[in-house]
């Protein structure tokens, strides 16, 4: 499981994690809030593309798609 130092992008494909903090601007922190990414919300890998360009997630009970830029700002532990 992944530190509280580490990012979204960096957890395994299969591996539940929490989110702790989101960080950057305001345009960007606003936009992954609005996909469902809050602190506390629990977070599974499910797929990664063979580039590793989009991260495929599941929040909050749906699938999401995540550009690995925007799962650089979500801090998990």
């Amino acid at each position: 499981m992944a530190g509280t130092d580490n990012t979204l992008r960096n957890v395994a494909i299969g591996d539940t994690v929490k989110v702790v903090k989101l960080t950057g601007d305001g345009a960007i922190k606003r936009r992954i809030m609005d996909m469902g990414l809050t602190r506390g919300t629990d977070v599974t890998v499910r797929k990664v593309a063979p580039l590793g360009d989009p991260i495929e997630v599941t929040v909050r009970g749906f699938e999401l798609s995540l550009r690995k830029d925007e799962a650089e700002h979500v801090l998990v532990a």
